[in-house]
């Protein structure tokens, strides 16, 4: 009987597996992303003693917008340069590791994420140190006449794109080397064996097959990106802030929540756009594959 009753309710089984998972989302996710939607329809001021009442205020979108097009911009740029940068860096090293690394790839893979060893915040200010004025870095620039005397990095976009990418590089080179790993190298040898040179089997066989782990990385650490403030606040200057630095000083700063969870909401509408144009371009056979 016991047995014939989990043939009955075996359709249910994958249900209930995904139940806890379920909750914790609807309980961490859904319920404050609720609660962001509602802030973000408030109005009022706190600091007036009046508080906020929920009013339907679409105005604070449009305020946002018009108020804060320069932070948006300049989010999505740097995300952008980030995520290019640290591909261009990982891949290679991604590759190397993968079809080089032999017996050491453990190791070489331990130096990719030793980094996270460390809280974020201490590597961002370790970031200060290096590029600070009297730093290496900047001496090593200015000797090879990339910077001016008395030019600095420090404070810069600049800055603010190296921190992200270092801070982010290991997001690109885990998928990437996931995904080179993969690759079965026969076909690579079949490809050379029919004449093609060692380059031409890289354009038309490896780099094809690694996709998805250029799709993942990208994502990976485009995303975070986009919202990250860290960054921008220590390495950069007030002209080089991001959204997330105005979000963050709205909602802690000046206690403006209903502008705080518009912006938030705006980003993640943006976000999202762009991820579905992605997925578009690229295909989602390559984002499952």
């Amino acid at each position: 009987m016991g047995l014939g009753l989990f043939h009955r309710h075996r359709g249910a089984t994958p249900y209930l597996l995904l139940a806890p998972g379920m909750l914790w989302l609807a309980a961490f996710f859904l319920v404050p992303l609720g609660f962001l939607a509602y802030q973000s329809l408030e109005s009022g001021s706190i600091i007036a003693g009046f508080g906020y009442a929920f009013t339907w205020a679409w105005s604070n979108y449009s305020s946002a917008v018009r108020g804060y097009t320069g932070e948006f911009e300049r989010s999505f740029e740097y995300a952008g340069l980030a995520t290019v940068i640290a591909l261009v860096v990982s891949y290679p090293v991604a590759y190397w590791i993968a079809f080089r690394g032999g017996r050491w790839k453990n190791l070489l893979l331990l130096f990719i994420v030793a980094p996270f060893f460390v809280t974020y915040l201490i590597r961002t200010l370790a970031w200060q140190t290096i590029l600070s004025d009297h730093g290496l870095v900047v001496r090593l620039l200015t000797d090879i006449h990339l910077i001016s005397p008395g030019g600095r990095v420090l404070a810069t976009g600049t800055a603010v794109v190296a921190g992200i990418t270092y801070n982010f590089l290991p997001f690109m080179a885990l998928p990437l080397y996931v995904s080179l790993e993969q690759i079965d190298q026969t076909l690579i040898e079949a490809a050379e064996d029919l004449y093609a040179s060692k380059w031409r089997a890289f354009l038309r066989v490896t780099f094809p097959l690694s996709l998805p782990g250029v799709v993942a990385g990208t994502l990976l650490t485009f995303i975070p990106a986009a919202g990250d403030f860290i960054n921008a606040q220590l390495l950069g200057s007030p002209t080089s802030h991001m959204i997330g630095n105005v979000i963050q000083s709205k909602f802690l700063g000046l206690q403006d929540y209903p502008a705080a969870a518009a912006m938030s909401f705006i980003l993640m509408a943006i976000i999202l756009a762009l991820v579905l144009v992605y997925a578009r371009v690229v295909g989602t056979e390559k984002l499952t594959g």
